[in-house]
């Protein structure tokens, strides 16, 4: 295992590869010290982020979008799915005989919003096809790059050591800058963590804001203890809201709410748009319903798709391609993330699509029927109109007739 010295020195350009160096405020830095300090005075960590509601909701839908989409290996000119390459079992079976390619994805996806970047080794066999994919974790992998840009990646054995493998052996997935949302909003999730322990005090105290007792005369110290001590016990708590009796003349002056508690609701609603910024994406997606309507929902969810999702999916099929593909077969084959499932609308709807396809002959009925996980039926494979057709075949059109210069 190498020392915190090591660390150190490739963290700040001492190694011997590395060329890029941080300071002790870069967020790169922080790892090492344990969090992100926030101006609210909450310590901003991948785990702390996660006891905000929205940034679970925020991580857990993007890296579950990322892991349930099937992912295809197809074929450049003809579009037919490459079952037999290596690499398909890899992107749309198994990564590894413990993992499916889903979970590894979304583990993966999740490591990068966390961290910034998610790492898996490719094992191969001896002639250098990929075989499995197993998850790396980030906090042990340092990336190197040489005086070319060239990424290799330095990692911490658990036996002690440490390796350094290349980037054709390592499936990376990162965040557009390499820097985890969280680092990016530690303040809005600072200040989502204090307003969430506010609000849990305020309701401990029965949800009444504090207030104070006054006596027309001087209390010796140990009776002022004594009254405080017996209103504490007789009326907070599951004692809150008992009808109270003083004697001495004391009087109870509860505390008025102040405007800031009065638009604490408010405050906290912000702060899951903020959150949605962050990790771009609508808040009605992580259930933030205030603005939401039945005709902008069904939009905000194709703008998931678009401006949130997308480049994600973009960012998995560059790197499935780096590692598990030749240069030469890059030019053959690509990889391809199906998001038709996250287009699905309701069933008339999809009807009415199928059928404008058939009719338009841009799809086949099986292939409407594999869309409906039916099986094929006989005789249609055929790219016909049922609607101008009849019996479901086309007559052959006929043939046109020989000029016949004796007529």
């Amino acid at each position: 295992m190498s020392s915190i010295t090591q660390r150190l020195a490739r963290l700040f350009g001492q190694g011997a590869t590395e060329q890029k160096a941080f300071t002790l405020t870069s967020p790169e830095a922080f790892g090492l010290f344990g969090g992100l300090p926030a101006r609210s005075g909450v310590t901003v960590t991948s785990s702390t982020a996660l006891r905000v509601p929205a940034v679970a909701a925020a991580v857990g839908l993007i890296s579950e979008a990322c892991g349930n989409l099937p992912f295809k290996l197809h074929d450049r000119d003809t579009r037919e799915p490459q079952k037999d390459h290596p690499a398909y079992e890899l992107i749309h079976g198994e990564a590894n005989p413990w993992t499916s390619t889903e979970e590894l994805r979304e583990h993966l996806t999740r490591d990068a919003l966390l961290t910034g970047s998610g790492f898996a080794q490719v094992v191969r066999n001896g002639a250098g096809q990929p075989l499995e994919l197993h998850r790396i974790d980030p906090g042990a992998v340092s990336v190197e790059t040489d005086n070319y840009g060239e990424p290799s990646y330095r990692i911490r054995l658990k036996g002690g050591g440490d390796t350094v493998l290349p980037y054709s052996d390592v499936l990376h997935v990162n965040t557009l800058d390499g820097i985890s949302p969280i680092t990016h909003a530690k303040e809005a999730i600072g200040l989502a963590l204090a307003a969430e322990q506010h609000l849990a005090n305020w309701y401990s105290r029965s949800g009444r804001p504090g207030g104070y007792l006054s006596t027309p005369e001087k209390l010796l110290a140990d009776e002022a203890t004594n009254i405080l001590q017996a209103f504490q016990a007789g009326h907070t708590g599951e004692q809150a809201g008992r009808p109270a009796i003083f004697d001495k003349g004391v009087l109870y002056h509860p505390v008025a709410t102040s405007n800031t508690d009065a638009e604490f609701y408010t405050n906290r609603i912000e702060q899951i748009r903020e959150i949605a910024r962050a990790f771009r994406i609508p808040p009605s997606m992580i259930f933030e319903l205030e603005r939401g309507t039945w005709s902008n929902v069904e939009q905000m969810a194709q703008q998931f798709l678009t401006m949130c999702l997308r480049p994600w999916l973009k960012r998995w099929q560059a790197a499935y391609a780096r590692v598990l593909l030749t240069q030469e077969e890059r030019r053959a084959l690509y990889i391809e993330a199906e998001t038709k499932d996250l287009l699905t609308v309701d069933f008339a709807a999809q009807a009415t699509a199928y059928s404008q396809f058939v009719a338009m002959r841009a799809m086949t009925p099986n292939e409407v029927r594999a869309g409906l996980n039916l099986p094929p039926m006989e005789g249609g494979d055929g790219l016909v109109n049922p609607f101008t057709t009849s019996g479901g075949t086309t007559a052959p059109a006929p043939k046109p007739q020989e000029e016949n210069p004796d007529e």
